[in-house]
Parts: C-alpha cells; sequence; structure tokens
C-alpha cells in the first residue's frame, strides 16, 4: 500500500484540555508515525503518516475520544515515497 502524509489542523477548545496527549495515547493502537503540536493562533496540528485506511481510523478516533473538544477539523494529504517520521510525539 502507498504511503501518504495527513496534516490535520484541529480548531475549538483543543489546548490545555490534554488534547495532545490524547492523540498521542491513541497513536499507539494505529500504524502510524508523526507529531502532534499546539500552535500559537490556538489549533493545535497533527502531521501523520502511513497508509490511508489507517490514517482514516486513526482519524475517526480522534474524533471520537476528543469530538467534543474540536468546532472544525481541516485535513490535507500527500503521498510520500517512505516514511520520515519514527514513532509518534508532541513536538513543542
Amino acid at each position: 500500500m502507498p504511503l501518504e502524509r495527513r496534516r490535520i489542523f484541529f480548531s475549538g477548545r483543543v489546548q490545555g484540555v490534554g488534547f495532545r496527549a490524547t492523540t498521542t495515547w491513541l497513536a499507539r493502537g494505529f500504524d502510524v508515525a508523526g507529531y502532534v503540536r499546539n500552535l500559537p493562533d490556538g489549533r493545535v496540528e497533527a502531521a501523520a503518516e502511513g497508509d490511508s485506511a489507517e490514517l482514516d481510523r486513526f482519524v475517526a478516533s480522534i474524533q471520537s475520544e476528543l469530538g467534543g473538544f474540536i468546532r472544525e477539523l481541516d485535513s490535507s494529504t500527500e503521498r510520500i515515497d517512505g516514511p520520515t517520521f519514527t514513532g509518534f510525539v508532541v513536538r513543542r
């Protein structure tokens, strides 16, 4: 399966509520690698690599677990030749 990278921006009440920690914890259940970080404008950015179906399940799990804090989700996808990330971490 071809790998892809998703860059997802979450807005709403997503900072200061354990969003990054929960996203990192959820990532452990999926074959994805990447990062999550707070942005100065109040959004949270997640970047994840994996196959399309696995990324769909990962994003759905974030929405299921943290949906009460998310007002809007904006996602973009790009194909990649190979993995760039190792593990899934919180970036500062």
